[in-house]
């Protein structure tokens, strides 16, 4: 059996292999371990010159303007029911919400799976039920199995607003054009589902070295120790530090399944515009259950958001390029509060700012506003 080291011993020996390098600045790309450093405190175990950012990883963060626009649009019509996760709740676009519009009466339910939703359109027959399908390809297989469910039963007032993202070429164009950026900790819950060969272009690719990660203190801390050690070496490859949940091609059956339902399409994220391939666009042989081709919303409501800017201050869009942190914010913990958020980085437990305010990263204002 290998030897289990403790995290003190993990921290020491970190420290001694940072000594002999120069900064070093290690983005992960996963709301989980987002959280989940703040939650820990992996920063203050680390030396100085070790600086950890965090990039596009949480869902709710990444969805754009146009995307929240054309959800409200959908969701303040009489004839709708639209379903979504709470956390989307309180995503912004100007001045309205989701949740602005569920407190002026309009029928927005909160489910804890997709498949909710369809119990909500068989339970509402004279309505029309829409779904936001949000996510990386860990929550699309959900999503895809709820159109192959409903097609199936017959169902046929349900539809889904698709705003699935991929996660690969979103991290080729961050980290391909000189970044600043000298390793990668990637997402263990996307990796359980593509497997972790899908992320060997990082190092075939990008030339930098890469550990898929788990979400525990031990998991971070030894995926940074492996991270070190390869940049002491001059090692540039992926390895797999996850392999209690990650095997090397993934879950077969959701990745069939996802681009049986699904297929590759642009799609636009917050903070890095519209990447080629990195969307789950609906099939056309499954075209009736797209809620943008049901009710013909793509165009005048990207129209309708290029009129709509971030709040004054907000460098959400930044700060999921790594660029900054959330303390770089002169709205943190100030103006935008999870009580009172002004950007998505605010509202997801997942994004950066949730996560520093939440667990002590912030001015002296905002630390027990989650209680």
């Amino acid at each position: 059996m290998r030897k289990r080291y403790r995290i003190e011993d993990i921290k020491n020996r970190i420290s001694e292999i940072a000594a002999g390098l120069g900064q070093i600045t290690v983005m992960e790309v996963c709301g989980t371990h987002t959280a989940n450093i703040h939650k820990y405190g992996i920063q203050d175990l680390l030396p100085g010159n070790v600086r950890l950012v965090s990039g596009p990883g949480c869902p709710v963060c990444v969805t754009d303007q146009k995307d929240i626009a054309a959800a409200l649009s959908l969701a303040e019509r009489d004839d709708v029911i639209f379903a979504c996760f709470g956390d989307m709740m309180r995503v912004t676009c100007g001045d309205r919400s989701l949740y602005s519009l569920y407190e002026s009466g309009k029928d927005v339910r909160v489910v804890t799976s997709a498949l909710d939703a369809l119990q909500i359109a068989r339970d509402n027959p004279d309505r029309q039920t829409v779904y936001f399908g949000i996510g990386f390809e860990t929550t699309a297989p959900q999503t895809a199995a709820l159109i192959e469910a409903a097609d199936e039963s017959g169902i046929r007032n349900l539809s889904v607003l698709s705003v699935h993202k991929t996660m690969p070429q979103a991290i080729r164009q961050l980290l391909g054009n000189g970044s600043g950026i000298n390793a990668l900790m990637c997402p263990g819950h996307v990796a359980t589902i593509t497997g972790a060969e899908a992320f060997g272009f990082i190092p075939d690719e990008l030339g930098l070295p890469a550990v898929i990660a788990g979400f525990e203190a031990y998991d971070i801390m030894a995926a940074l120790l492996r991270i070190l050690y390869m940049l002491q070496n001059c090692e540039i490859k992926c390895v797999n530090m996850y392999p209690r949940a990650v095997t090397g091609q993934g879950n077969k059956e959701a990745l069939s399944l996802i681009y049986k339902v699904f297929e590759p399409c642009d799609a636009v994220w917050r903070g890095l515009g519209e990447i080629k391939g990195s969307g789950l666009g609906i099939r056309d042989r499954y075209k009736e259950f797209d809620a943008a081709r049901r009710f013909d919303i793509s165009a005048d409501e990207t129209m309708k958001a290029e009129g709509i800017k971030e709040a004054e201050g907000c460098i959400c869009a930044s700060i999921l390029c790594g660029k900054n942190i959330p303390a770089d914010c002169v709205n943190f913990g100030r103006r935008c509060t999870p009580d009172r958020p002004l950007g998505p980085c605010m509202v997801s437990a997942e994004g950066s700012c949730a996560a520093a305010i939440r667990y002590g990263d912030t001015p002296q204002l905002g630390v027990f506003l989650y209680g």
